[in-house]
């Protein structure tokens, strides 16, 4: 059996003003960001991964100092194209934006990424991961990532489905989850998860 957490990294500058902090802006967690971490608890783990910006290999250095990071490239945030680094406020009147919000989230960003391609590679990201994991035949893992990375990964893994958007979490909150090998080769699927 193997545990997996799925954390997301702490708050940045850019999410306290609800920014869309994407691929394109590396920035370090804020002060209140790294408070937030270090007043919660975490479950010890042997093995973890981390999406290679700066906010990920933060948070996972803060939680698990003494632990060696492995870098997933594939878990880079999204690219948000024209919407990097802006919040609603800022993009109110832009009309790429109102057809993006009248999609639900489903077309492409402008000059970015496709949701589709995000997700998809986010997933390859994560089934590297628990191959990595069962391979090192590790029990407790952690993988340091982005809210939508998250996201990626329950929406295709998790039991029962849920769509994209209910999987979100806030700065610092996580998932655990248990899989196990056989009906990860047989199914590819979450056995059981929990927030925390």
């Amino acid at each position: 059996m193997l545990k997996l957490l799925l954390i997301r990294h702490g708050k940045t500058y850019g999410n306290t003003l609800g920014r869309y902090i994407g691929g394109a802006t590396d920035e370090p967690l804020c002060p209140e960001g790294i408070r937030l971490l270090q007043e919660k608890p975490y479950p010890e783990v042997s093995r973890i991964y981390v999406s290679p910006m700066i906010r990920c290999r933060q948070t996972a250095g803060l939680l698990y100092p003494d632990r060696e990071q492995k870098e997933i490239p594939l878990f880079r945030e999204c690219d948000f194209g024209i919407f990097e680094n802006k919040n609603y406020q800022e993009l109110s009147g832009e009309p790429a934006y109102q057809a993006w919000i009248d999609s639900s989230g489903t077309l492409p960003f402008p000059e970015g990424e496709s949701m589709e391609d995000f997700r998809d590679r986010c997933c390859r990201g994560f089934e590297d991961c628990v191959e990595d994991a069962f391979g090192h035949s590790c029990s407790r893992a952690a993988a340091v990532v982005h809210g939508g990375t998250i996201m990626s990964i329950m929406s295709r893994y998790a039991l029962p489905p849920q769509d994209y958007f209910c999987w979100q979490i806030k700065n610092g909150e996580y998932y655990e989850l248990c899989l196990t090998k056989e009906q990860w080769e047989e199914k590819r699927q979450i056995c059981s998860w929990k927030k925390g």
